[in-house]
């Protein structure tokens, strides 16, 4: 992994506290996103030098087209903004994050809606 994803990750992994769970490249269709969390759908892209061509630019504009339609927001980041200015980084996807529909969290295992092993097994 890039240092900046590598970065990145260690922030996203402590998002974990509030309900957040991210993974490492997520498949969307016939693409690969760096993180993707699913509840709420948000997808985090890492940029760095190559996505900047003009050719870079169209293809990426195509992934996200499609990405959009499955229903996920993106949010982009270059490799110079993490590895230089982390805390803003973490700011503004502070505010993405509180702009989505919160995360599912779901009951501890072996609860239900009324605490009971029958709910948590019938899922009702």
């Amino acid at each position: 992994m890039p240092p900046a994803e590598a970065r990145l990750w260690n922030y996203l992994r402590s998002l974990k506290e509030q309900g957040f769970r991210f993974r490492r490249q997520v498949q969307l269709g016939p693409y690969y996103v760096d993180f993707g969390c699913h509840h709420p759908k948000l997808v985090i892209e890492v940029d760095g030098e190559t996505h900047f061509t003009p050719e870079a630019i169209a293809y990426d504009n195509r992934r996200s087209e499609l990405i959009r339609r499955e229903g996920y927001r993106i949010a982009r980041y270059s490799n110079l903004d993490i590895r230089d200015n982390l805390e803003g980084v973490a700011t503004h996807l502070a505010a993405v994050l509180a702009a989505l529909p919160p995360p599912l969290i779901p009951p501890h295992k072996g609860e239900g809606d009324d605490g009971t092993a029958a709910s948590a097994a019938t899922g009702f």
